[in-house]
């Protein structure tokens, strides 16, 4: 019986195991990284529309065959506030062309709050923005800050609603499976 309870037992856990070929490749989830929600298979990004830094109209296609780190967010968020910088390190630890942090300010106050926010928290990130909210809701964000991993293909590999301190060898070596050919 107690085989038979540890084999169903093993069965479950192989199962619930990530599987694709990205995930086959993902490195232990330790630390902030076992909050990630692991999409397997991965799928696709609904179509959104933000303000670039120089409040042009952009989308996710202005980073296609790129990994993309997309960070929804805003300045009212107090986990956001300790997120930020720890992104701005990731963002200078990867520093690989194929790799875009993108961190869309879901924000109604507009953009000259967001470049205070970013000016004290995280000066290297670039100022994306929604005054409309309507992104977070096509990526079906729960909650702020919300981050989503998207594969070269354009599509939702992971996602992790909540804090993380996105620049621990952890989320580095999560961001480095994406990035690996």
């Amino acid at each position: 019986m107690r085989l038979l309870v540890w084999l169903i037992g093993c069965l479950l856990l192989a199962a619930s195991a990530p599987s694709g070929a990205w995930a086959g490749n993902l490195p232990p989830l330790q630390g902030d990284m076992r909050k990630l929600i692991v999409a397997d298979p991965p799928k696709p990004v609904a179509a959104a529309s933000f303000k670039d830094e120089n409040d042009a109209e952009t989308s996710l296609d202005a980073f296609k065959g790129r990994v993309v780190l997309l960070n929804l967010w805003a300045t009212w968020c107090i986990p956001c506030r300790a997120e930020m910088p720890s992104l701005e390190r990731l963002q200078k630890q990867i520093n690989d062309p194929g790799f875009a942090l993108v961190a869309v300010a879901q924000e109604r106050a507009g953009r000259d709050k967001v470049e205070k926010f970013l000016a004290e928290f995280a000066p290297g990130l670039k100022a994306y923005l929604d005054p409309t909210m309507k992104s977070a809701r096509a990526w079906g964000a729960a909650g702020l800050p919300t981050t989503i991993l998207i594969d070269r293909q354009g599509r939702e590999v992971a996602r992790l609603v909540g804090e993380a301190h996105w620049d621990t060898p952890e989320a580095v070596a999560v961001i480095k499976a994406l990035l690996a050919p």
